[in-house]
């Protein structure tokens, strides 16, 4: 395992004082090791898991070649010719079972979608293409020329997956796409990486619980209930560990009671320079802080470094700040792509897409802000994006109102309506 000074030390131009939001997240991805424990576990319940091996495929997916229309298969070499034709039908074939029969040239057999292709033909008319012509031999039906080619409407064995290759490939994420793939394999036990388990609590003496009676001064908890939310929704094994007070020793407690039960240590407050704000402290004196500072709004107040155990366990932290839009955003900026890093999932990072801005937005250069944005379809059906008014940090209904990110990067200055902004889109991450 890398320590903070080897990571730091492999960040060319790293400063801890300065560090951007690009920088947070090449440090982290330096900095986490991918869990190596692994499990079974039945399909039912593998959704969001990471593969911790590729899922090799033991059948063919289709098992044969089969039709992928209701209508009627013949050879293909009858449209050759370029002409219409008149086919003879002798029989049908349903999913589920072989047709046994012969078929000449100038004859079909009636087929289901899914149904194995007889043998011999290659090609499939849609019904809704056809008409039928009975006549003394029998049904016979007519299709146009020019309709089709040779092997249309055809599934060929193996089309979705081929025995003995893999189906699914370690590091995936199980979707539920991914799941009904491994159950067409009958497969129904999948190894993945054991849940990440992360300890979860806020600081402070403001801070009240539920059921508290409310007090002068002070809030009631939001933060963990949000990052509780986040970190279930990702699929950690989530350790709730409540409201720690502003007290050295409780600090101490909670910090040695996370390191020793979890991968990750997630806290919220302290992390400021309030004269009462003592997570830095044991932060420091129980571990190794990387950085304390990003050059980011909202989130600026973050830390970021490593907790260890007297029996040598050791734990990511991640110090957030108090105010509860900073919290989300250091969350879904650098938490959650550790985590999904942490899990050994090799999913690519979620894309920023483009929409022109609805209004001006002032920038400052020399720090990465992320404003909270309501996304929509433009009349021409591009995308468009408008705040959700008050960007303060404290104003948690914003990020109800929000649909997504407004992502101002460390370089760019301000923005004039109509010019093109990256956002980040809240749907399947919050």
């Amino acid at each position: 395992m890398k320590s903070i000074a080897e990571v730091a030390a492999s960040l060319e131009g790293y400063d801890p004082q300065a560090l951007s939001a690009q920088g947070v997240g090449q440090f982290l991805s330096r900095l986490i090791e991918p869990v190596t424990e692994s499990e079974d576990v039945a399909i039912h319940d593998a959704l969001d898991r990471v593969l911790a091996a590729d899922v090799i495929s033991p059948v063919n997916v289709p098992p044969h070649d089969n039709s992928a229309m209701d209508g009627y298969a013949f050879d293909g070499a009858q449209l050759a010719g370029g002409a219409a034709l008149s086919l003879k039908v002798v029989g049908t074939a349903l999913a589920g079972r072989a047709w046994q029969g012969t078929v000449q040239t100038g004859e079909c057999v009636k087929i289901m979608t899914g149904a194995i292709m007889p043998a011999g033909l290659d090609t499939v008319v849609p019904q809704e293409f056809t008409k039928g012509v009975p006549d003394q031999s029998g049904e016979r039906i007519t299709l146009p020329a020019g309709l089709l080619q040779p092997g249309d409407n055809r599934r060929f064995k193996g089309e979705d997956v081929m025995q003995g290759r893999p189906a699914l490939r370690r590091g995936e994420r199980l979707g539920p796409a991914a799941l009904g793939l491994a159950a067409s394999l009958g497969i129904a036990k999948v190894r993945v990486v054991r849940r990440v388990r992360v300890a979860c609590f806020s600081t402070g003496d403001e801070i009240l619980s539920l059921g508290d009676a409310p007090r002068e001064g002070a809030v009631y908890d939001s933060n963990r209930y949000t990052l509780l939310g986040l970190l279930t929704r990702l699929g950690c094994q989530v350790i709730d560990m409540g409201v720690v007070r502003d007290e050295p020793a409780l600090l101490e407690a909670a910090f040695t009671q996370a390191a020793e039960q979890a991968d990750v240590i997630i806290s919220s407050g302290g992390v400021s320079v309030g004269e009462a704000d003592f997570t830095k402290a044991m932060m420091k004196k129980l571990g190794d802080v990387a950085f304390w500072k990003v050059a980011m709004r909202p989130g600026r107040p973050m830390a970021v470094g490593r907790i260890g155990t007297p029996g040598g366990r050791d734990a990511i932290l991640f110090g957030l700040p108090g105010n509860p839009v900073a919290v989300m955003v250091t969350f879904l900026a650098f938490v959650r792509p550790a985590l999904l890093q942490l899990m050994g999932s090799t999913a690519a990072p979620l894309p920023l897409l483009k929409a022109t801005s609805k209004e001006a937005i002032r920038k400052k250069p020399g720090r990465t802000e992320y404003q909270r944005g309501t996304v929509s379809s433009a009349a021409d059906g591009s995308l468009q994006v408008a705040i959700t008014g008050n960007q303060g940090s404290g104003v948690l209904s914003s990020m109800v109102q929000a649909n997504g990110l407004i992502v101002l990067h460390h370089g760019q200055g301000n923005v004039a309506a109509g010019e093109a902004v990256d956002v980040m889109m809240f749907d399947g991450v919050i």
